[in-house]
């Protein structure tokens, strides 16, 4: 319970009228009057409000939130007394997000109810908690307010965007893939596991006939391929310090997980399967599976990864991966390659294609890529592009040995990087080379 502005305006009014009233005595019972008057005002207002009957509250979100994107959340507040209320309400939203349209102030008749919406903006992942709904009542002359929480604390999921996968399921079924930058291989008859027999159609290849059953049925008859199926894709996620770096609004962590979630629901559809190992940070892996719903064992295991002030430790995360990985896998890993890193990295990477193909997805920095973009406009510019141009110049001879170990590797803007990943995996798939 407190005074509103109105109640402090009308005290600081009596209180400058007494001070007349000392000057002049005259204005003695006046002021005596008043504030008696100001008094009982005060009285049944403060009566008012605490016999306010209780409100209720339910509010409407869903269960799990993409991070960084806006999402609706409804308020819905009952009023089970006779008298119409009028109050400001403000939700008590997860800390970690950002809001628009609150706090609102409302008006609710006796026995009736009011609803009203807000959108809120995940900034991180995790398990995030809605509090309980505050509402500040106001007495019938505004002179008291009374704070109330009302309703349930609500505890939510954010994951990373699903808003690319929900988009490449879209498109996929429209058949319009190129316009999210994926490359759709059109092909008729070639791939590596044998699917039927048609007749011989104009542009099949020579070897694609099958002699035999052309002999047999007198006309030509062509062999009809698809793409290897009960394949393994596991991603090697480094969790270390480096991906706490950011180049907008999401962390290169972020980006990284978005691109694993995309890269997983297309393997799934074409019927591999799909596992993790993170390193540098708390270990976790997921052993590879198979089938749609295993796109929501990938969400649930992922959701709530953080990156860590770790150096990665990429021999020791190879050795533990090899261990539990015994099928042939193309084994993705993310991190972000410096010069200096790649005698660490070679160990690892021998180790992995023992038995694995290995792509390394390496994430560049947005801002360096800036500095080669700017004007050189005094000495200070010109020093920062040349240390910038034998940054990259370095970078760039370290990804070229790694690709002499036989590794095949990505060096792209985290923003690109879901995208990149797909057509990587489909050119792989389209080789034969898994």
């Amino acid at each position: 319970m407190r005074p509103a502005r109105p109640l402090l305006a009308a005290a600081c009014g009596w209180f400058i009228f007494g001070i007349a009233a000392a000057v002049w005595p005259a204005l003695v019972p006046a002021w005596w009057i008043i504030g008696t008057l100001l008094a009982g005002l005060m009285l049944f207002d403060l009566a008012w409000l605490i016999s306010a009957p209780k409100l209720s509250a339910t509010r409407r979100v869903l269960g799990s939130l993409p991070v960084g994107v806006w999402s609706q959340v409804q308020l819905r507040l009952n009023n089970p007394g006779r008298r119409t209320l009028r109050m400001a309400v403000f939700d008590h939203y997860p800390l970690q997000s950002e809001i628009e349209g609150l706090p609102q102030r409302i008006r609710i008749t006796g026995g009736g109810f009011a609803e009203l919406s807000y959108r809120v903006r995940p900034i991180e992942r995790g398990d995030h908690t809605f509090g309980q709904v505050q509402v500040l009542l106001d007495s019938p002359l505004r002179l008291w307010q009374r704070s109330r929480f009302i309703g349930a604390a609500q505890a939510v999921k954010v994951y990373p965007n699903f808003a690319e996968v929900a988009k490449y399921a879209l498109f996929a079924t429209d058949n319009r893939l190129s316009q999210l930058g994926i490359k759709k291989h059109r092909r008729r008859g070639e791939g590596l596991a044998f699917h039927q027999l048609r007749e011989y159609r104009a542009g099949d290849a020579l070897r694609q006939i099958d002699w035999k059953a052309t002999s047999r049925l007198k006309r030509l008859i062509s062999r009809e391929y698809q793409d290897e199926r009960d394949q393994q894709v596991v991603f090697l996620i480094d969790c270390g310090r480096r991906m706490l770096a950011k180049d907008d609004e999401l962390s290169h962590f972020d980006h990284v997980l978005n691109a694993v979630l995309l890269l997983s629901y297309v393997a799934l559809r074409q019927g591999d399967g799909v596992g993790f190992f993170a390193f540098a940070g708390p270990e976790r892996f997921l052993p590879p599976r198979k089938g749609a719903p295993a796109i929501n064992a990938v969400l649930n295991s992922i959701y709530d990864l953080q990156p860590s002030t770790h150096s990665p430790d990429y021999a020791r995360a190879a050795t533990d991966l090899i261990t539990r990985l015994k099928k042939r896998s193309l084994v993705v890993l993310v991190t972000n390659l410096r010069d200096e890193d790649a005698e660490e990295l070679r160990p690892a990477i021998a180790l992995l294609r023992q038995q694995h193909l290995v792509v390394l997805a390496s994430l560049q920095e947005a801002a360096l890529n800036q500095v080669a973009e700017q004007p050189v406009q005094n000495f200070n510019d010109a020093l920062r592009l040349a240390a910038t141009d034998i940054y990259l110049e370095q970078r760039r001879l370290a990804h070229e040995a790694l690709k002499h170990y036989g590794v095949m590797m990505l060096d792209v803007e985290p923003a690109q990087l879901p995208v990149a990943l797909v057509n990587r995996y489909l050119d792989i798939k389209l080789s034969g080379r898994l």
